[in-house]
């Protein structure tokens, strides 16, 4: 039996994964920032950084799947964000990745982020050989992790760049976009025709496996989606269906919207709802033989089912 270790295993993703891993019939060894009750076999490494010693969590190891991060928030408190998540996301993980490589294990499985190579796509699909250009303190440090690793010899890394993640347990935008479908909320969305690629966490997960279980797929980044590009309206509409309820949406200039988020100082926010972020996953499914086990209607049917016993207090 090959034994992974996962960092990260405690997360949105990891909760996926996990049991994907073990079902496979791998040995899962978890390494956790502080001891836990529900976890009482992980081992504590403490926080990711270029000093966490790794070499208990290492020892009999056959691949690492390092998915902890310092992750992009609402309201950031550091004053300098940009050495913060370096110190985490690229020196941490560089530092995991040399400990690897030093414990004879090699492969490093790197869940990046589609931040790492842009906030936009424009007219054409990201392609993992487009120059990227991260715009965030967290994008650019997982950028910078990721020339790190593929500057590494002596192990193989692969790296995988997922959009926006959704599914049972999901937070954020996609969460709150539930929550407005569920109250009736008008949105003045119905003449945005934008593009923005999504994975489901079921099918990230199993992308996670296959790069794990491909031996001859070559250290790279590789970019991983559902494979079906949705516009904003679009996505309203099927998750509205999947929650049995129709979207309250009425049509309103794009060009208008976006300057009224301009005047609220929220293009940000504009940039993620009406603007284009489509990647082609075309290079990762040649190498790997990967398709997605679940089709983005399966996606978003488990996602509304979980958030709606969610919403009524029979989950976490």
């Amino acid at each position: 039996m090959k034994t992974i270790l996962v960092t990260g295993g405690t997360g949105f993703v990891g909760r996926t994964l996990i049991p994907l891993l073990v079902a496979r019939g791998y040995a899962v060894r978890l390494a956790v920032r502080q001891p836990s009750e529900v976890f009482p076999d992980a081992v504590v490494v403490g926080e990711v950084s270029p000093d966490t010693d790794w070499r208990a969590a290492l020892s009999g190891v056959d691949a690492v799947i390092h998915m902890a991060a310092r992750v992009h928030v609402m309201t950031e408190t550091e004053t300098d964000p940009l050495s913060a998540f370096r110190e985490v996301n690229r020196d941490g993980t560089l530092a995991l990745a040399r400990a690897a490589r030093d414990a004879g294990i090699s492969r490093l499985v790197f869940l990046s982020s589609v931040k790492a190579a842009a906030e936009r796509s424009g007219d054409l699909p990201l392609a993992e050989d487009m120059l990227a250009h991260p715009e965030t303190p967290y994008g650019q440090s997982k950028r910078e992790a990721e020339e790190g690793l593929l500057s590494l010899s002596g192990i193989s890394s692969v790296i995988l760049r997922p959009p926006l993640v959704y599914g049972p347990g999901v937070k954020g935008n996609f969460r709150t976009l539930m929550q407005v479908i569920r109250k009736g909320i008008p949105l003045p969305l119905g003449s945005v025709h934008n593009r923005r690629s999504l994975v489901y966490v079921g099918n990230l997960a199993a992308a996670v496996l296959a790069a794990v279980e491909q031996p001859d797929i070559p250290s790279g980044i590789y970019h991983v989606c559902d494979g079906l590009a949705l516009s904003t309206t679009e996505l309203l509409g099927r998750v509205a269906d999947a929650m049995g309820c129709k979207a309250r949406i009425f049509r309103f200039s794009p060009w208008l919207l976006e300057q009224v988020a301009r005047l609220a100082r929220r293009h940000d926010l504009w940039e993620k709802v009406c603007g284009n972020l489509e990647v082609d996953d075309t290079l990762f499914r040649q190498r790997t033989g990967w398709k997605p086990p679940f089709s983005v209607e399966e996606g978003l049917a488990l996602t509304t089912e979980w958030f709606e016993a969610f919403a009524e207090g029979r989950t976490e």
